[in-house]
């Protein structure tokens, strides 16, 4: 593992998207997505995505100058097609969208269907929230896990993420209904690491730590077993269901790649609209000291709330350089058309 500055990171992953084929300034803030996503420590789905986003462009899949177009509206219901358009464009489209209806209305909903993967959907958590906006907001996914009793995949893992503001550091949740999901156990594997925890089962059926035996089978574990395999099936229903778009199953019929073709929800709440901002940030101080002050199972660790050890990492990484894989690095180095170094 290397470090590289924040800057020379986003601006190499911008080369590399222009050279794909993408417009200057929707390359810029793909790359500024992407790179965020890496100095937060989640590699996985930051630098580590960048060869093959590009892939997907090179083929196709995603469509690099395409908008989403509004379908219809309901007061503060709105369905849009993302047009296989670049799943970070419209994400960030769709999340400012609804804080737009949210601040008009109290509550902003937006439905999304044909679209293309939203690499880590905590960015736009942190999006509303360093806004003074609530948001809740998930996506659906090709099959990539077993339903819960099954060895087949047949389930999405399905990422959920919610968002409350906070002048001291607002609470950011970004959950994959995996126990791990497969950016983690790339990551972890190519660290040369074990997972903390069992993360799915190996060839014989038996559950496991070795990341690379998880990723051979694709039997990852459903978050809390049979619950996140249930909570998994109705969040692609609901995405599915109210955007009028694709659900798993049929995603795998598309077979374009990870997410390509999804439908994703984004739910943002206004909480100066709803007269309510001075007791959530009452009930978020509160929860926050309250968890703060546990007794930690380790001695020297200390307990956290979501988020908070993202902002500890950004901080760390922006003084002394976003950690990135050597090999990556040098293989999006390449795709700008630069040489490593």
């Amino acid at each position: 593992m290397g470090h590289v500055s924040y800057q020379d990171l986003e601006d190499v992953i911008a080369e590399a998207f222009e050279r794909a084929g993408m417009q200057a300034d929707k390359a810029r803030t793909s790359a500024r997505v992407h790179a965020e996503s890496s100095r937060d420590g989640i590699s996985s789905h930051g630098l580590n995505r960048v060869p093959r986003f590009v892939e997907y462009l090179g083929k196709g899949w995603v469509t690099p100058e395409a908008e989403p177009v509004s379908v219809r509206q309901i007061g503060p219901i709105e369905v849009l097609d993302g047009q296989q358009g670049p799943g970070i464009l419209n994400a960030l489209h769709a999340t400012d969208r609804a804080m737009e209806l949210a601040a008009k209305h109290g509550i902003g909903l937006i439905a999304m269907r044909n679209t293309t993967h939203w690499m880590r959907g905590g960015s736009y958590g942190w999006r509303a929230a360093e806004r003074g906006k609530i948001l809740i907001a998930w996506t659906n996914t090709e099959s990539c896990m077993p339903a819960w009793g099954g060895t087949d995949t047949r389930v999405g893992n399905n990422p959920l993420v919610m968002a409350v503001p906070r002048p001291d550091g607002p609470l950011v949740l970004d959950m994959a209904m995996s126990q791990y999901s497969y950016g983690k156990l790339q990551t972890t594997r190519l660290a040369g690491d074990e997972l903390p925890y069992p993360g799915g089962f190996d060839a014989e059926g038996r559950l496991t730590s070795d990341p690379g035996a998880i990723e051979a089978t694709r039997r990852i574990l459903p978050t809390g077993y049979w619950k996140g395999s249930g909570l998994a099936i109705l969040l692609d229903v609901l995405a599915a269901a109210l955007s009028e778009g694709l659900a798993t199953h049929q995603i795998d019929e598309v077979d374009r790649g990870s997410s390509t073709g999804c439908s994703q929800i984004f739910i943002s709440f206004d909480p100066e609209r709803l007269g309510t901002a001075e007791h959530v940030q009452e009930i978020v101080d509160g929860m926050a000291a309250f968890v703060n002050g546990s007794t930690p199972a380790s001695p020297g660790r200390g307990v956290t709330y979501p988020g908070q050890n993202t902002m500890r990492t950004r901080e760390d990484q922006l003084a002394n350089g976003v950690r990135v894989d050597d090999d990556i690095w040098a293989e999006v180095q390449g795709l700008a058309g630069r040489m490593s170094s």
